[in-house]
């Protein structure tokens, strides 16, 4: 029902004043600053006395509604053009007030584990960044880390403008995420970063989701027995009797490691998705970059289908149909290998890389070049960054840019020799560095690969080879933790690590933690 403005400030306050209501009440997320999406509606909702009407108003909307028999109410708004700044006008029976320096633009989640959640402040220039932070129209807001079985209806929150004084804690991937996105697009922006560091992937679905999957039953089991054995008041107690006998011996050696409670922690199957994620589910948005993986890579087969259930659920979830869902696949860490091995985190990059044929509008942002051996962390987190602006610039609005890495597609065996052959290498391929690609092993029949030689015979082909091999079947390229490797897009793109062969890995029988 649309209600004049005029009519809504006279006849219908007299009517509201009379009537008995609580305070009405909007979510963390609905404050000032905030951003809605553009080109969509948008659901605004709250709680409110039950029965109680609510009148909510924005640039010309009136909406009205009724909470329901349990004090919930929602309303839809109507497309708002981008731009602002507006002002949201929530009218209850006895209470009223209003959002200010409301925009509309683009919206984002920012998602993921401690390499979403890394700040501005701990990455490459962050002097630098900190002093050109000046977009009032970037707006930021971080949900905090709750972990429960209980679904939480609200956060400790609120939006603020990117500036110097607010961007310094906030995601730096986000950040450069959203700013690249103003600077091209000439819209506000808001981005939502509700990442947790050491986060595994089923701690971010909804737990009878995974109950109900065969495919998880062994994952569900094992936490059952842990959920139903674990005394953490216990483990407390026993860390303070060895804290006190370290304080007592002055305090010689490394102290006693505090126990954490894996019961309200970031790996218990639906903890993050009751406590971060649902206070914020249908919040209308653009899409989510998401950065994690690395608490998974020990089960880097069950992530094949662990990753794309939890992109299907959010979108299920939200309501929203298949928003894009971008992602970044491991960097390159730990120490570099003499010869080729088997690696847990290869498998997990593989799991990753599968998930785009296997999930409708998701992409992955290849970084096997950013990453740092020595830490788990890389400062550099502005090119990470960019390699997921361009899925988002290209994919869904509609700018003539590079986004995909190059894909391994076929091998054609010639000789002792095999000529691959890439999709998506755009303007041909580019060795980095040296002359020709470094980074490819091969093998014959026994499985025992060995470092080849390469060449780029044409844009999208590379022919590999070893004359240890006088009859190879399979061939590998940067199947590391951290692999020595070269061979780029001429648009700047490394190609996406693989494997020609599918034989077992390490993790194809890893379950659990």
């Amino acid at each position: 029902m649309r209600i004049k403005t005029v009519i809504f400030t006279a006849s219908l306050l007299i009517f509201f004043s009379s009537a008995l209501g609580a305070q009405v009440r909007l979510p963390a997320i609905f404050s000032d600053h905030m951003v809605f999406q553009q080109k969509q509606s948008n659901p605004v909702w709250g709680w409110a006395t039950p029965g109680e009407t609510i009148v909510v108003e924005i640039h010309g909307q009136s909406h009205l509604t009724k909470a329901d028999g349990e004090g919930n109410w929602r309303v839809e708004l109507r497309p708002i053009p981008a731009g602002g700044p507006y002002q949201l006008h929530i009218q209850g029976e006895s209470s009223k007030f209003f959002i200010e320096d409301v925009l509309v633009g683009e919206v984002w989640i920012c998602s993921g584990q401690s390499n979403m959640a890394w700040s501005i402040q701990n990455s490459f220039d962050a002097d630098l960044e900190e002093l050109s932070a000046d977009y009032p129209e970037i707006r930021l807001i971080t949900v905090p880390r709750v972990g429960t079985q209980e679904p939480q209806e609200d956060f400790a929150g609120s939006w603020d403008k990117c500036s110097a004084t607010t961007i310094a804690d906030f995601s730096a991937v986000g950040y450069f995420f959203g700013r690249r996105l103003h600077q091209v697009l000439d819209v506000p922006v808001g981005l939502i970063d509700n990442a947790w560091g050491g986060s595994a992937a089923e701690a971010w679905i909804r737990r009878d989701v995974l109950e109900n999957d065969v495919r998880f039953d062994q994952l569900m089991d094992w936490w059952e027995q842990e959920e139903s054995t674990y005394d953490y008041e216990s483990a407390l107690t026993e860390w303070h009797t060895k804290h006190a006998t370290w304080l007592a011996s002055g305090r010689q050696g490394d102290p006693p490691r505090k126990p954490a409670n894996p019961m309200a922690g970031n790996h218990r199957p639906g903890n993050i998705y009751n406590g971060v994620l649902h206070p914020t589910i249908g919040y209308g948005i653009q899409g989510v970059i998401w950065y994690q993986g690395e608490s998974n890579a020990s089960r880097a087969y069950q992530y094949r289908d662990l990753f794309p259930l939890m992109i299907n659920h959010w979108r299920e979830e939200w309501g929203e149909g298949n928003f894009p869902f971008y992602y970044v696949q491991l960097a390159d860490f730990l120490a570099e290998t003499e010869q080729p091995e088997e690696s847990a985190w290869a498998e997990l990059r593989e799991a990753q890389t599968m998930t785009m044929d296997q999930v409708e509008n998701t992409g992955q942002a290849v970084i096997i070049d950013v990453g740092e051996g020595r830490d788990i962390h890389p400062r550099d987190k502005k090119t990470v960054a960019d390699r997921l602006a361009r899925w988002a610039l290209g994919r869904d609005y509609g700018k003539d840019i590079a986004y995909r890495s190059p894909t391994y597609r076929s091998m054609q065996k010639e000789g002792n020799r095999i000529v691959l052959t890439f999709d998506h290498s755009r303007s041909g391929l580019y060795s980095f560095d040296r002359a020709d690609p470094v980074g490819f092993a091969i093998a014959g029949e026994d499985k025992n690969f060995v470092w080849a030689e390469a060449k780029i015979i044409d844009n999208n082909r590379v022919e590999v080879w070893s004359d240890s091999v006088s009859n190879p079947v399979a061939v590998r390229y940067a199947w590391a933790n951290n692999p020595v490797c070269n061979l780029y897009s001429r648009e700047g793109l490394p190609v996406t690590p693989f494997r020609t062969d599918d034989w077992s890995g390490v993790t194809v029988d890893n379950h659990h933690r």
